[in-house]
């Protein structure tokens, strides 16, 4: 009776969170063309611009949600999705007001005038929606985690060095989760443990063992959760392939084709190019700091590793103090870092040079994070299959960079690198862009190394 009333359970809280989310982007519509409205007169009725227009908005939340992701309550906090949705409604509200403006000029010959009436509720609207989303993300998470109590889960691992840090990362999600019992893989009553959790996680579990591990929750019906090893990112983008009757997976090492390489390249260019060309002030005015607080030089330079294994000269603006040792990673409370470093650094804005080195060839737009020699020579002696990353040009954004932390692990940085690089699609790095902008919603991205583990 248990496990029926888990499944009602379960259709209950998919209803009502389908239900919210319709009503959410239907809130979202309706404010929309409420206060639109008001300075476009053609949106008061339906007509050829208000299906346009309809059709615009509708698209491009579609594609805002699949960048972003959507209403999901129940799976992560509130401030994530709130950050998430409100950034892709912004987008959304910008691209579908330019594009209701060129269809309201449609044969009048009038020049397209961009600040005007309709800016001010175009402000408005954006405000408004996004203290909407504010009320519905927070209404949605409140209902469902009354709905659901955390479920009860097991960790079981094969490495007690990080057990700590595992159990800490799990307790984030008190709401979701419950960690009522640990394992060790060799322990002799595992299936009976199993059986008594909800959930279980497996991490550091030897291949043969894990595989075990994983028929056993399978017949028991458990829900699991592995932490992503080698193997598993490796195989993440496999194609099935069936040799005649037999059935294969088919792992294409070579993820990138030469037109996918062109295309890349020619994106590279442009937008690099583009934020040079507009943002120069801005890093005159940086520039200028720089030199007021601690004098020259301006700009940090350091060689880091590429494709292949091919040092580049790194360019970004100086956030330490001259004469200090910039080989070695930030760490807490870092004397080394100048106040205007300190801002650079968490604003992301020290990171604006590295557009020429994006137009010049040395990195990309999002590829793997450009590690320190000293650091990436270390890592190896650890983790030899840190050399993983060399397979694609180094990137200002990616994985790491948008889901990780400064000071996440380096078998971390090389998994979530690897995701990166094994499900290569353009449409992908175009995804991981526009997710970038939620780095500033996390203040914690940039939290350094503790103090002597940099």
């Amino acid at each position: 009776m248990g496990r029926v009333s888990d499944g009602l359970n379960r259709h209950r809280s998919e209803l009502l969170v389908s239900a919210l989310r319709v009503l959410t982007y239907l809130g979202l519509a309706a404010i929309f063309f409420g206060l639109m409205g008001i300075p476009h007169a053609e949106l008061r009725h339906i007509g050829r611009v208000f299906a346009s227009t309809l059709i615009t908005w509708i698209a491009v939340t579609g594609a805002m949600t699949s960048v972003y992701g959507g209403y999901d309550v129940g799976r992560k906090k509130n401030r994530p999705i709130t950050s998430s949705m409100a950034l892709g409604n912004l987008i959304t509200c910008l691209v579908t007001d330019l594009q209701l403006r060129f269809l309201s000029l449609v044969g009048e010959g009038e020049p397209l005038v961009i600040f005007d009436r309709a800016l001010g509720w175009l402000a408005v609207c954006v405000l408004a929606q996004t203290f909407f989303i504010y009320g519905m993300v927070r209404a949605g998470n409140w209902l469902y985690f009354r709905l659901h109590l955390p479920r009860a889960c097991l960790l079981i691992h094969g490495d007690a060095s990080n057990l700590t840090e595992l159990e800490e990362k799990i307790g984030r999600y008190r709401l979701q989760w419950h960690l009522r019992d640990v394992a060790h893989w060799s322990d002799p009553d595992l299936s009976e443990r199993i059986e008594q959790a909800d959930v279980v996680f497996l991490a550091g579990v030897p291949d043969a063992e894990r595989m075990r591990l994983m028929k056993i929750c399978y017949d028991l019906r458990r829900d699991l959760v592995c932490k992503a090893g080698l193997q598993d990112i490796m195989l993440s983008s496999a194609q099935p392939l069936i040799v005649d009757d037999a059935p294969f997976l088919e792992m294409d090492y070579h993820k990138i084709t030469l037109a996918q390489r062109c295309v890349k390249r020619l994106g590279d260019i442009a937008v690099s190019l583009t934020v040079l060309l507009l943002l120069w002030p801005l890093m005159g005015l940086i520039a200028l700091a720089i030199l007021t607080e601690d004098g020259r030089p301006v700009l940090f330079q350091q060689q880091r590793i590429t494709v292949g294994g091919h040092t580049f000269t790194i360019r970004k603006f100086r956030t330490m103090q001259k004469g200090e040792n910039s080989a070695v990673s930030e760490e807490e409370n870092d004397a080394r870092v100048t106040r205007i470093g300190r801002f650079l650094r968490v604003s992301r804005l020290d990171e604006l040079p590295q557009f020429w080195n994006i137009l010049i060839g040395d990195m990309t737009l999002v590829g793997p994070r450009p590690e320190m020699l000293a650091n990436v020579e270390k890592y190896k002696h650890i983790l030899p299959t840190f050399v993983y990353r060399e397979k694609m040009k180094a990137g200002l954004t990616g994985y790491a960079q948008i889901e990780g932390r400064y000071n996440t692990s380096p078998e971390d940085k090389l998994m979530l690198d690897l995701m990166y690089i094994e499900g290569f699609s353009l449409w992908n790095d175009v995804r991981l862009l526009f997710r970038t902008l939620t780095v500033f919603f996390k203040p914690d991205s940039a939290q350094p190394f503790p103090r002597n583990k940099a």
